[in-house]
């Protein structure tokens, strides 16, 4: 009995060892994000930590609050605890050289989701996100297709302007909004008729800024509104809405979907005619796919990894999100 005891405990110490010495030999992963309180950085951030322990990795997440000192910050903490690889959607692409730095310094292999960086070189860090112009094209051409439907253009007692939310500091935003005005002006608005709303990503600061815009041009009686990201656009809907304009003169067009699809599943009255989807999901899947890939299997990080993006509609947005993006929008 006493034998068997002794036994059982030595095969108890043997399987504990084991344990911490697969744990230790998990390779952690770290995905930092801008805002990370966002519903699109929450879906990446938890389809990221899923993915990386799928592979047998570990893994941790960090929000840098749109503050690019703490962006610098938590790429320190991250090699500090062991990180073998980094995604960072990074709160300022100025950063990108000293994280990059950092991080090869510290041979961990780091990649750029959602917005582009370049490294101390001068060379683009590997990507994983979306391609910004293609989503403004789709946004415009969207907006375009209104346009064209509801004669908006063509009948004389409307007074047709645009506002478009940009962050002139980011790349991805900056050519989303570019190719939105760009579709616009194809479909026969002018550069007089459009309006650039400045702000910071987030909501409030895009309905601060808008607000000022839509008081100086009392004429303009119906408005299109796209931009950057859907919180952009929810900023700018919000100042329409205390401006008192119709949201029967308004057309919407998200880069998201996350705000717009929130109306729509309340079945309430809104601006938002359209939204293009992005999944964080799709991309914190790929980044960790991509880090292990790196990692454990020693492939390259490829220079970019796109994921695709899709136009939603109150018509259309229940049968193309997925479950996770689809309960978000009841939130």
């Amino acid at each position: 009995m006493k034998r068997s005891i002794i036994v059982l405990l030595a095969a108890m110490m043997l399987f504990s060892l084991a344990t911490v010495v697969c744990a230790q030999d998990a390779p952690l992963f770290i995905a930092i994000n801008k805002s990370a309180d966002q519903n699109y950085f929450i879906d990446l951030q938890a389809s990221f930590v899923k993915k990386a322990e799928e592979l047998g990795a570990t893994a941790k997440t960090f929000d840098a609050k749109l503050d690019p000192s703490l962006g610098v910050t938590l790429i320190d903490d991250a090699i500090s605890a062991g990180a073998a690889g980094i995604a960072i959607t990074v709160p300022d692409q100025t950063i990108g050289p000293a994280i990059s730095k950092a991080a090869r310094d510290a041979g961990v292999v780091l990649i750029a989701t959602d917005d582009n960086i370049v490294d101390e070189n001068g060379d683009p860090v590997p990507f994983v996100g979306f391609d910004g112009t293609a989503m403004g094209r789709q946004a415009g051409e969207a907006a375009a297709s209104f346009l064209a439907e509801n004669k908006w253009l063509e009948d004389t007692d409307k007074k047709v302007g645009a506002l478009i939310a940009n962050v002139e500091t980011l790349s991805v935003i900056v050519q989303r909004a570019d190719a939105e005005k760009e579709e616009l002006l194809k479909a026969g608005m002018t550069e007089d008729m459009i309006f650039t709303v400045p702000y910071t990503g987030e909501t409030l600061s895009a309905q601060d800024a808008a607000g000022p815009i839509i008081t100086a041009n009392p004429e303009i009686t119906h408005w299109v509104v796209t931009g950057g990201n859907d919180e952009g656009v929810l900023g700018i809907l919000n100042a329409l809405a205390t401006a008192g304009v119709s949201s029967d003169n308004i057309l919407g067009i998200g880069v998201g979907a996350y705000e717009a699809c929130k109306p729509w599943a309340a079945e309430q009255e809104s601006g938002w005619k359209a939204a293009v989807w992005v999944s964080g999901i799709s991309v914190g899947t790929k980044a960790a796919e991509v880090l292990n890939d790196a990692v454990v299997n020693g492939i390259e990080p490829p220079a970019f990894s796109i994921a695709d993006t899709y136009i939603l509609t109150p018509d259309n947005y229940k049968d193309m999100l997925d479950p996770v993006s689809l309960a978000n929008c009841s939130n």
